[in-house]
């Protein structure tokens, strides 16, 4: 039963685009990507709105994300977060059985 996260993150002066550009950059995102259960973790840059980028996050379990949210890495990502003053918008979506 899948859980897909969005995370809408919000800036100003492309803050948002250069926080994604960093977890990249950085090696958070592949390091992201090698836990075990997630299953897709992209960043999508809105057309008409240069201050967003949208986070799709997919994990197999609640199991997995628990264990995402209690790694070190997620020190290194509010960190983040708070350079480029991001606000966030999470929405959470579950698979039905």
């Amino acid at each position: 039963m899948a859980i897909t996260v969005n995370i809408l993150y919000t800036g100003e002066s492309g803050n948002a685009k250069k926080f994604a550009e960093e977890m990249v950059a950085s090696g958070i995102v592949a390091r992201v990507r090698q836990e075990v259960g997630n299953e897709r973790y992209e960043y999508f840059f809105p057309m008409e709105d240069v201050d967003s980028v949208l986070l799709i996050d997919q994990w197999t379990n609640q199991e997995a994300i628990d264990f995402h949210h209690k790694s070190p890495m997620m020190q290194e990502i509010a960190q983040l977060r708070d350079k480029y003053q991001l606000h966030m918008q999470v929405t959470r979506f579950q698979e039905l059985d």
